[in-house]
């Protein structure tokens, strides 16, 4: 019976930069090493598990064996564990932050934040805060780059690498116009009817929405970055669009906007998660403020008839 024997943590993180760069020579310049360490360091690794890694012959650069492709999920799960539990002795070391950047979706109802700031206020007396109002995928952007250690992000944050994430509830999302515009007056919207007129659709510059749209109808379109505008311009009967509902409610009550039935358009669920990066795990302050959003969020209940956005 052959037993492996037992790897080092740096013998893995060299295995994880080859591939991860695509070379022996790429890797020593990421670690900063010498070819011939990334190359000692491999062959000890190879040793140890009694396994060969990488194809180094015929081949310009190092190809995945089948027993290499079959470690790689184990040693990136590895790694991420080490990560996290690095992360966590440095928060335990550093104790209470003194600051807390936190980047906030606007779509997020502005009541549900206030509540738990002021609570957060109360909570943490001696923790400065910062708040980043931004949208769709800036709240990523923001925790990536560490211009924010938390954020409470919409849709956009699900699957992005080195983000880790919690849910925090939901908004619906419904379209509506002034009473005075066509479609506000229309007793039937027919099928297709959002396409003949502007639409204003919320936008952001990050790298996360380049080039992606996110449910546009029309090919006639507005396109605004900041929330309060378009609200602004859908009661002054500019054009149509999609608002969270706890934001318009209002309007709808007091008949300033319509709800709008498009049968081709319904609207759709907005969900929240609470992220932060997976390296950098949110302090004590940040931590709280995360487990206040998922509590309220809990309570949120989805809207027959919605799919998510």
């Amino acid at each position: 019976m052959n037993n492996p024997g037992t790897p080092t943590f740096d013998q893995l993180r060299i295995f994880l930069t080859i591939v991860d760069t695509g070379s022996f020579a790429a890797a020593g310049r990421k670690l900063n090493r010498a070819v011939s360490v990334i190359s000692y360091g491999i062959a000890n690794l190879e040793a140890q598990l009694g396994v060969l890694l990488f194809e180094r012959e015929g081949t310009r650069k190092p190809q995945l064996t089948v027993a290499g492709r079959a470690l790689l999920a184990e040693a990136r799960s590895i790694a991420h564990g080490m990560d996290g539990l690095r992360a966590k002795v440095k928060g335990l070391l550093d104790g209470l932050e003194a600051e807390v950047n936190l980047a906030v979706d606007v779509m997020l109802p502005a009541e549900r934040l206030g509540k738990v700031l002021r609570a957060f206020a109360k909570e943490f007396p001696t923790v400065q805060l910062r708040l980043h109002a931004e949208a769709l995928g800036a709240i990523v952007a923001m925790v990536l780059d560490r211009g924010a250690v938390i954020g409470i992000s919409g849709p956009l944050s699900a699957g992005v690498e080195g983000i880790e994430s919690m849910s925090a509830g939901l908004v619906p999302m419904v379209p509506v116009a002034a009473p005075d515009h066509p479609l506000g007056r229309m007793e039937a919207i027919a099928p297709g009817a959002g396409r003949d007129y502007t639409q204003l659709v919320l936008t952001d510059r990050s790298r996360f929405t380049e080039g992606r749209d996110f449910s546009v109808a029309s090919p006639k379109t507005w396109r605004l970055a900041d929330l309060g505008a378009k609200h602004a311009l859908l009661r002054e009967g500019i054009g149509w669009g999609n608002m969270p509902l706890p934001m318009i409610e209002a309007d709808l009550v007091a008949g300033t906007l319509v709800r709008l039935a498009m049968p081709d358009h319904p609207g759709g669920t907005y969900r929240f998660s609470g992220i932060w990066r997976r390296d950098t795990p949110p302090g004590p302050a940040a931590s709280w403020l995360i487990e206040q959003f998922v509590a309220l969020g809990a309570d949120d209940r989805e809207a027959a008839g919605m799919s998510d956005v």
